[in-house]
């Protein structure tokens, strides 16, 4: 199989399958933002030793501010990072006071929910520990929530975890060809066995969000949050508030972006899959280096890099947003993590609010249709 073929995804059909390199395209949309390169930053925002990160709340599950997107690590942004790093780096989260960590059955397959289950078996009654279901792995990635499906599958993802429950349990795309209302229920089902503590969605329109909570409360939505994505504010955050629900922002980064490390594309491996992303291309790549210039310059006020001006102007919006930064490099982990001291004044906070708008669509035409609308 060709992996640099462009990708095409009809996922809003029931049992359509999935090339290789669309299997990797569709699990990059749920992620956190890279980092590719280290950097140092300044000496006063180091979080010093393992001082407790504050917490946040998503619906009632209680959360470090800061989690950690582990999808990265093992998938997505070229070959995946040595085993011995990848546990390494989670561990280094942890000691720094992250104790919410975020993977799926898809990352890799299969090889990010081993990795973590093995990284926090360490300390995993400290932790909460994020996974997600909703692709047939047997059938080429379709989508797949039918009741059935997910009994078979949680048992798998509680095995790589190595634990007897996954505290939250995120629907990864709403399945067109089964009622949420099944979906939930069959959680519901779960939470009772003891399987299962939290339910959460991924992607989810606001209906699906009503109607899945009316079955059984979602405790929090994860969806693409950040500088250059807010269209999030416009009615989906406003519901979650009515209804108690958290909100879990990947990529809150950018997809790496802003980082402020990235001016080309060019050092990108060939199944990366941002080298098919419409706000890395063309023109719009060079107007969106123009955005991080931007938060740059306003974090240089405040000493802090621009991967930290964007995570805690992100942590401004709610003590119910819970950013999930990811990288496969331990300075990065360092760097993030100190994004929790950085105050920004009202001055910058207007500023960042009012950046020019990302160019481009967030994702392709083709996975953007397989986002509930």
């Amino acid at each position: 199989m060709n992996c640099n073929t462009t990708p095409r995804e009809s996922s809003s059909q029931e049992g359509t399958a999935l090339t290789r390199r669309e299997l990797l395209t569709r699990t990059a949309l749920v992620g956190a933002g890279l980092a590719v390169a280290p950097i140092a930053w300044a000496a006063s925002h180091e979080r010093k030793g393992a001082s407790p990160m504050k917490k946040r709340k998503l619906g009632t599950l209680e959360v470090s501010e800061l989690g950690a997107g582990c999808m990265s690590i093992s998938a997505n942004y070229g070959p995946p990072a040595d085993r011995r790093q990848g546990i390494e780096l989670i561990r280094t989260a942890h000691a720094r006071g992250v104790t919410f960590f975020d993977t799926a059955e898809v990352y890799g397959p299969f090889t990010s929910e081993d990795l973590v289950g093995e990284a926090l078996a360490p300390f995993r009654d400290k932790v909460v520990i994020a996974t997600k279901f909703g692709f047939d792995m047997d059938n080429g990635g379709a989508l797949n929530s039918r009741p059935e499906h997910i009994r078979k599958v949680v048992e798998a993802s509680l095995k790589r975890l190595r634990t007897d429950r996954i505290d939250l349990y995120y629907q990864h795309r709403v399945d067109p060809a089964v009622p949420i209302e099944e979906v939930a229920g069959t959680i519901k089902d779960l939470v009772a066995q003891g399987k299962v503590l939290h339910f959460g969605l991924s992607e989810a329109a606001p209906a699906t969000i009503r109607r899945a909570h009316a079955v059984h409360p979602v405790t929090a939505l994860q969806t693409e949050y950040s500088l250059w994505t807010r269209d999030v504010e416009d009615e989906i955050l406003p519901l979650l508030r009515e209804l108690g629900i958290g909100l879990v922002p990947y990529s809150p980064l950018g997809h790496g972006l802003l980082t402020g490390q990235i001016r080309t594309v060019g050092d990108f491996a060939d199944d990366d899959w941002r080298k098919t992303n419409p706000r890395f291309t063309g023109d719009n790549f060079t107007r969106n280096l123009a955005i991080v210039d931007e938060v740059r310059a306003i974090g240089a006020e405040n000493g802090a890099t621009p991967a930290q001006t964007a995570l805690a102007w992100l942590l401004t919006r709610g003590t119910d947003v819970a950013p999930i930064p990811g990288t496969r490099r331990v300075g990065r982990v360092e760097e993030n993590t100190a994004a929790d001291s950085i105050t920004l004044t009202a001055s910058q906070l207007e500023r960042l609010n009012t950046l020019t708008p990302a160019a481009g669509e967030r994702h392709d035409e083709a996975n953007m249709a397989s986002i509930d609308q």
